[in-house]
């Protein structure tokens, strides 16, 4: 196993998502599934604008995870439209309470847990706030 301590110090620094986006490709390619899931953990850190601990950063997190894992799934860049007018409309707290009430999971849950990342999903935070 190679050791990628330099390479993962570079991604906890790096604020560049376009920087991270290529740390991940590369990562996957050379099969470095470490280097690969913290380009991607640091990514969604530091996408959202909103305020680091707060509800809205956390919910924004979710956002890009989901966007990011589909959009590489998909092979083009997807966004939550209907979700983000949601959250227009009603704000973060109740398009979460949405999340969490649905009587079938999300697609967004489905693919979080999937992935590896069951903190990221929206019912995780409704939790957290409890």
């Amino acid at each position: 196993m190679a050791d990628h301590k330099n390479v993962l110090i570079a991604i906890a620094a790096t604020t560049d998502p376009a920087k991270l986006r290529n740390f991940r490709a590369n990562a996957r390619r050379l099969s470095a599934t470490d280097v690969e899931e913290a380009a991607f953990r640091r990514l969604v850190e530091i996408l959202p604008k909103e305020e680091p601990g707060t509800l809205e950063h956390d919910f924004w997190k979710t956002i890009h995870a989901f966007e990011e894992m589909h959009s590489e799934e998909r092979g083009k860049t997807i966004r939550l439209s209907r979700t983000r007018q949601k959250v227009a409309r009603v704000g973060v707290k109740e398009t979460l309470i949405g999340f969490a009430t649905s009587k079938t999971p999300t697609d967004g849950f489905r693919i979080l847990i999937d992935y590896g990342c069951p903190e990221l999903t929206g019912e995780a935070l409704v939790l957290k706030t409890q």
